[in-house]
């Protein structure tokens, strides 16, 4: 069994259990709470220290501890069905803190590859051009409808600060990427992708930093655009895309829509489905699996696209 350390965490504290010895324990949720977890630990390393995101709140702990503790993020829906299938209902923090350190023994988990540094500062960047462009979307609808000049006027400025703000985002973030030569170079790959442009390049590198390094199948998986085979007995029910991570399936939505039509494969392959009688929607989600396979495919061999 691995030695095996399950953190929950919250806005303000750490709960912590150690699955070899039993102890249990509480920490602040602050540089000084880390120090205090790193004393707690001692000098034996554990084998797996397992915790679930939570949002804003686990990234201090994450940042500190990448590349210095063997640390595995799990999906919390997995682990909430391991405390169910262990027969526990009852959902408190120190409860949850040992489920995490007794899925880490028994199941065959392997730590996470650490970070880049500057990981956490592209995210955010990212959230904030997301929280922009919604910004940007709402204002131009209220634009439509507004009869005075004083708010016409106003909404306008508005539009006009929030290009402002949001070339100034697009810009910080491509010298950071371009910051970084493994990085780049995986961007130029992307930009060779007919359908792939600076924006979309940009938000696949952000949202998918492992790009290169997964199977066609884990990264399909990890976009959400695997379908998930129904089947029991003689009845087949209707296979259907699920969970993965919803920025880097909106990464590819546009990217696609512009595949299908100026990328001769893509467009081959949006034509046959069609042809077959497949819904639009399924066909597109398609695409979209394919462009993601495609530029995994790539980076992973270091050359850039050219057509067949």
């Amino acid at each position: 069994m691995k030695d095996s350390i399950g953190i929950d965490i919250s806005k303000d504290q750490l709960d912590v259990h150690r699955s070899q010895t039993g102890a249990s324990a509480q920490f602040p949720n602050n540089p000084a709470g880390f120090r205090a977890l790193k004393s707690w630990i001692g000098n034996s390393s554990p084998d797996l220290l397992v915790y679930e995101p939570t949002g804003p709140y686990h990234a201090r702990f994450e940042k500190t501890f990448a590349g210095r503790l063997p640390l595995v993020k799990v999906n919390p829906l997995q682990a909430r069905r391991f405390a169910q299938a262990q027969g526990t209902r009852a959902k408190t923090d120190a409860v949850d803190a040992r489920m995490l350190a007794r899925m880490g023994s028994a199941l065959d988990l392997l730590p996470d590859a650490p970070a880049a540094e500057d990981q956490s500062d592209l995210k955010e960047l990212q959230i904030a051009r997301i929280a922009l462009i919604k910004d940007q979307t709402r204002l131009k609808n209220r634009l439509k409808t507004q009869t005075l000049a004083i708010t016409q006027c106003q909404t306008k400025a508005r539009l006009a600060q929030i290009k402002r703000h949001l070339t100034a985002l697009q810009s910080e973030m491509e010298s950071r990427i371009k910051a970084c030569p493994k990085r780049t170079r995986s961007y130029t790959i992307l930009r060779s992708i007919p359908g792939i442009g600076q924006v979309a390049a940009t938000a696949i590198l952000i949202a998918c930093p492992e790009i290169g390094a997964l199977g066609k199948k884990q990264v399909a998986c990890l976009a959400g655009l695997a379908p998930m085979t129904r089947q029991s007995g003689t009845w087949r029910g209707k296979a259907f895309i699920q969970g993965g991570r919803k920025n880097l399936r909106d990464a590819l939505y546009m990217p696609a829509l512009v595949a299908f039509r100026y990328n001769p494969d893509m467009k081959d392959k949006y034509r046959t489905m069609i042809n077959a009688g497949k819904p639009a929607k399924l066909a597109l989600t398609a695409i979209m699996r394919k462009l993601i396979e495609l530029a995994n495919t790539l980076i992973k061999d270091d050359r850039e696209w050219k057509p067949k």
